[in-house]
């Protein structure tokens, strides 16, 4: 299978030529223009398969150019996980509701769900290919701890991860500034993260940039779910749980549960929807935005409109977004590329789209204060949940089977789970830290608590316009 531009559908690319150049036609994205199905005999069969079984069989089904070994050896990257069988943890936690941890991996986000494979994959085609690439990454907290370790001492791969600098938890800031592989390097930009995935996105683009690169032997490429790479191990999860369910007897073969998630750049929603359109009986997608409801008002409305939006900080803030870039290919899967290069030229010029409602989504928007109470209430019932899963349960109680999708480990964001839990201020952020995990009867990770032990590297944070001065500077040394 090839992957198309979603605002020039005649632009087709394989597989591996989109991982390792993610920017379409117009400044478009790549996107399957037809999605693979399964049927009832497949899952039946997979009640019986491992995670990586399932990962593997949708992997299959897409045909793409990558060789199967590849994959293969990427799916070993969950043997790092907590569990070496399977990287995700589904749980019960009331009536009809369902939690999916999805941060069981190195950097405790679900983002090592996408990228830990994804890395094993880039390394090998640039190996294979005898080429070396920067891969760079835009982020509101997860997406650069887990891009910079997939990549860690990689000899084909170097990585630039750009981060608000006022913008991320302190645990997530000095994930990025502690990387000590002489091929990462982290830059912290005066601005939020829409400048941040502005820039990267505007870099991708830049032929002086690229050819500045070129000159130091390097092509550039992505990490961000731009890529379809790391979309296609999201839709692998969503299609896990359906079978997970299917195999404990929560669902029949004609029954269908509902996923909630807590939205920012819209990647993981994208993979329930593209599980959705392959057979996974998936329901409703229920999406869940914060303060910066403007998903919230797509699905609700039909309007995108920034117009008069500022961004605001919440507790939650890898959700701290106000252009999903991920938003447009469900526009291409739903109105085809034509409409979805008008649309989002609308978007880029007026700050403003208006597109018919889409069935299968619902959408809540939760505010600090609603997200503090359920971190309260889910502590009080002795489980401990970070500030982006606590914004699904705008969406309890359910009334049929609903997974709650979980996206990063509580230690996180400690000084946000204290002042929800306790009503206090963080003094002292590790022991703080212990301190709860201690009357929760948890325990720290131990790669978390080494952060507050270790020097920072990487101090740089920078004007927007002096971005690509500070890369291509870095490239040199």
């Amino acid at each position: 299978m090839r992957l198309v531009g979603t605002r020039d559908e005649n632009e087709s690319v394989e597989f591996s030529q989109a991982l390792l150049s993610p920017s379409a036609n117009f400044g478009g994205l790549y996107a399957p223009k037809i999605l693979p199905k399964f049927n009832l005999e497949f899952f039946k069969k997979a009640l019986n398969l491992s995670y990586s079984d399932i990962a593997l069989e949708v992997i299959k089904s897409f045909e793409f150019d990558v060789e199967l070994e590849i994959f293969k050896d990427a799916l070993k990257s969950y043997e790092k996980f907590d569990d070496p069988k399977c990287p995700v943890n589904i749980k019960k936690i009331d009536e009809n509701l369902y939690i999916n941890e999805l941060f069981h991996g190195p950097t405790r986000a679900f983002k090592d769900m996408a990228l830990q494979p994804f890395g094993v994959i880039i390394d090998a085609l640039a190996k294979q290919k005898n080429e070396k690439y920067l891969i760079m990454c835009a982020t509101s907290g997860d997406t650069g701890p887990a891009t910079l370790k997939a990549f860690e001492n990689s000899k084909n791969v170097k990585v630039v991860c750009l981060y608000p600098a006022d913008g991320t938890s302190e645990v997530q800031r000095l994930q990025m500034t502690n990387v000590k592989g002489k091929n990462l390097k982290s830059i912290g930009i005066k601005g939020n993260f829409d400048d941040a995935q502005r820039s990267l996105k505007t870099l991708l683009l830049d032929q002086e940039f690229k050819d500045s690169l070129k000159e130091n032997e390097l092509k550039l490429s992505a990490a961000n779910s731009v890529n379809f790479g790391r979309i296609l191990f999201q839709i692998i999860y969503h299609f896990y749980t359906y079978i997970y369910l299917l195999k404990s007897g929560k669902l029949k073969d004609d029954e269908s549960f509902d996923i909630a998630v807590p939205s920012g750049n819209f990647g993981n929603a994208l993979g329930a929807y593209y599980a959705k359109k392959m057979g996974a009986k998936i329901g409703d997608i229920l999406i869940v935005s914060n303060e910066n409801n403007v998903l919230t008002e797509l699905f609700n409305s039909g309007v995108y409109d920034i117009k008069d939006k500022t961004l605001v900080k919440t507790i939650s803030p890898a959700m701290d977004i106000l252009i999903s870039s991920n938003v447009e290919r469900l526009l291409f899967s739903e109105f085809g590329d034509k409409k979805t290069k008008l649309l989002m030229e609308n978007l880029a010029k007026d700050k403003f789209y208006e597109i018919p409602k889409i069935d299968g989504f619902r959408a809540k928007f939760c505010t600090d204060k609603e997200c503090a109470n359920s971190i309260k209430d889910m502590a009080l019932k002795g489980m401990l949940i970070d500030p982006h899963t606590a914004t699904t349960f705008k969406f309890t109680p359910a009334k049929k089977p609903t997974v709650l999708t979980s996206t990063a480990h509580w230690v996180k964001f400690t000084p946000s789970m204290l002042e929800a839990i306790k009503g206090i201020k963080t003094t002292n952020e590790k022991e703080q830290m212990m301190m709860l995990a201690s009357e929760f009867n948890q325990s720290v990770p131990a790669e978390i608590l080494k952060l507050f032990e270790s020097e920072e590297i990487h101090k740089d944070i920078v004007e927007i316009s002096d971005i690509k001065k500070t890369i291509l500077n870095w490239i040199k040394q």
